[in-house]
């Protein structure tokens, strides 16, 4: 059964942090990553990110389908700006190299290759880290963490029954559609298109009304205990911060402080080899 954004219990050092100091570790990765277009930068991000998945001991067929759709995305993303504006590298980098010679505008040059590169290493300097703290942050944890940081508990303990809820809706959803295939529902690819969509309705509804009793229990368990009452609250899976935890919130902050300085040496966001 597939699962997405699910806790992966460890032992390791990324699992010992608290949660407010991997979020703001991870606003800061992604944000200096962002920043900057250097590709030696985002070389070194890249590494370390995959450093850090290798420390956390999640293997990868634990992440496998977020991987898949952002590795999809990033494929698209890249195919899509080659195809509407072929030629973006040589106007950011002021000149024009061709390397391969095809009709018109279409022709690959090295500038054009160096962004998409850049691209690239956007994803992989990024993605790594955002899956670490989603397979090594409870969902309780989460939202102490959205809380810490300033957030509303309401908003907070919001997300936090939606990252919870995430994997009881797909197992809800295989148990109904396994239950419609014993019925003689056909949902696979042997089916036409029309057909599966027709299945897939046949799951929805029933999808929909398992979902809807759940959050009317949730809702009223919430309403008999009082919830939002209070301006604050106190949480369970709260952490005190320790010296690992300040140590990481303050190389998050030092990496967006490196994204300005390059951009202050290269003259810009952009480092331009040529």
């Amino acid at each position: 059964m597939i699962q997405l954004f699910n806790y992966i219990d460890r032992v390791s050092p990324i699992h010992r942090l608290t949660g407010a100091a991997k979020l703001a570790c991870m606003l800061c990765w992604v944000l200096a990553a962002m920043i900057t277009f250097d590709t030696r930068y985002l070389i070194l991000l890249t590494v370390c990110a995959l450093a850090l998945f290798r420390v956390s001991k999640i293997k990868v067929r634990e992440v496998k389908v977020i991987l898949i759709f952002s590795l999809v995305f990033l494929f698209l993303n890249n195919l899509l700006i080659y195809l509407f504006s072929p030629e973006h590298g040589v106007s950011l980098y002021g000149s024009r190299t061709v390397l391969i010679d095809l009709i018109g505008r279409y022709s690959i040059t090295a500038q054009q290759l160096l962004y998409h590169a850049n691209v690239i290493l956007k994803y992989t300097a990024t993605i790594p880290v955002v899956i670490l703290f989603v397979s090594t942050t409870q969902p309780s944890e989460f939202a102490a963490s959205l809380n810490k940081l300033g957030v509303s508990y309401r908003i907070s303990y919001s997300v936090s029954l939606a990252l919870r809820y995430i994997p009881d809706v797909m197992d809800e959803f295989h148990s109904i559609s396994l239950a419609q295939q014993a019925r003689g529902v056909e949902l696979s690819g042997k089916e036409n298109i029309i057909k599966r969509l027709k299945g897939a309705t046949a799951i929805l509804m029933p999808l929909i009304l398992s979902s809807m009793d759940r959050i009317e229990v949730v809702s009223n368990a919430m309403e008999l205990r009082c919830f939002g009452k209070e301006p604050k609250r106190t949480w369970y899976r709260e952490r005190k911060f320790t010296g690992l935890d300040y140590g990481t919130m303050i190389l998050g902050f030092g990496l967006i402080g490196i994204s300005f300085v390059l951009q202050a040496i290269n003259g810009g966001r952009y480092w331009n080899p040529f």
